[in-house]
């Protein structure tokens, strides 16, 4: 009889920072040693503690979308790392313009650093034995995007697309109502039910929860 097969190590920490309380996520292989950070929008001090506490190296940092409540902390973590910063390239004005969000939230604007590479519908990004899948899932903001992890640790981090009960708000640059319902059908809601979800803010839900009891999707 054969034995069952341990499934890979997958670490996950989740940390709201800032303000706003963005969920910056560590998704790390503890045996290669290298994690992506996604949307590290403040407290870097507390994200660097955390990596090194795990021996992470980060290999990428993601924005899911270029709101400065998850972009605030892009540049001090890349002088501290040397990861590349990698986001949709539809989101690419707004990040040229912190200065414009800082002010309308009263805040003093963040610095900003070089993308080196604009994110597409389907790229994947390796992380040891992990390979994050980019869905382009535009509404919230033109370049916003998902990241779904497949295999025995499957979930989805939907940045500021879908949250538990809700969904990401369209009245802001770029916004779009129709076209996020459009993203989370098409681009979200394919995946099971019992997918895990890890929005951008708020408490981590599943896809048959948010199809059976999110208002905006009734029906859906």
């Amino acid at each position: 009889m054969s034995k069952p097969v341990n499934p890979a190590p997958l670490i996950h920490e989740i940390l709201p920072v800032g303000m706003l309380a963005c969920n910056c996520s560590i998704v790390g292989d503890p045996v290669s040693g290298e994690a992506v950070v996604i949307d590290p929008g403040d407290e870097v001090e507390r994200v660097q503690s955390l990596l090194a506490q795990h021996r992470l190296k980060v290999k990428y940092i993601v924005a899911t979308h270029a709101h400065i409540d998850h972009v605030g902390g892009i540049e001090r973590l890349q002088r501290a790392t040397g990861a590349p910063v990698l986001m949709h390239e539809g989101d690419l004005f707004l990040y040229q313009h912190l200065a414009e969000q800082a002010a309308w939230l009263g805040v003093r604007p963040p610095e900003t650093v070089s993308v080196e590479q604009f994110l597409t519908e389907g790229d994947k990004l390796r992380c040891g034995s992990l390979a994050l899948e980019v869905l382009h899932t535009p509404g919230h903001s033109p370049g916003s995007v998902s990241l779904y992890l497949p295999g025995e640790h499957r979930r989805i981090f939907s940045g500021d697309t879908l949250f538990q009960g809700s969904i990401g708000r369209t009245d802001l640059w770029g916004g779009d109502y129709r076209q996020i319902l459009h993203s989370i059908r098409t681009r979200l809601l394919v995946f099971p039910d019992d997918t895990p979800v890890f929005p951008g803010h708020g408490p981590p839900t599943t896809l048959g929860h948010e199809r059976e009891f999110n208002p905006f999707l009734a029906g859906r």
